[in-house]
């Protein structure tokens, strides 16, 4: 099984750093016209839930891997619940690379698969490098093609 790029740590840093700032401003206002409780509740809020978020994305890059299988998709991720999961390539219908703004900036992409009778993405690798996401995407797309099923009318 392969791993992610280390860099990823970053980017899901970041994100639990944002929301943690986020919660803590909500905290801070809620003291403010609610409760009343004093000036401390928003950094003590933004610190504990940043401390937390931390330990958490370090323990989930611990777990993340993935690879190509000869006829699927296996990931393995979860830190509280572990989860194995199995895409068959007969089953992908198109696979995109993307990269958000900080992704960019750390030089990071991510890969994305849409499977049949999906509503929207099943599985997202994260946190490989922009060369390892186009090759995976090119190979999952010739392996989804390989394990299509061939014309009925070929077999007679």
């Amino acid at each position: 099984m392969e791993r992610l790029d280390g860099r990823v740590r970053l980017v899901w840093l970041v994100s639990a750093l944002v929301a943690a700032l986020v919660a803590g401003a909500l905290a801070g206002a809620a003291d403010r016209f609610v409760l009343e409780i004093g000036l401390w509740v928003a950094p003590v809020v933004f610190v504990v839930l940043a401390a937390l978020g931390a330990g958490y994305e370090l323990a989930r890059y611990r777990v993340w891997r993935f690879a190509l299988e000869d006829d699927a998709v296996v990931l393995e991720r979860g830190v509280l619940t572990r989860v194995t999961s199995v895409v068959p390539f007969v089953r992908v219908q198109h696979v995109d690379t993307q990269r958000g703004p900080i992704e960019r900036l750390v030089g990071l992409s991510s890969v994305v698969v849409y499977t049949a009778g999906s509503r929207g993405a099943d599985v997202t690798i994260p946190g490989l490098t922009p060369e390892r996401a186009d090759a995976i995407r090119q190979d999952l797309r010739r392996l989804a093609i390989e394990s299509e099923p061939g014309d009925p009318e070929d077999a007679v």
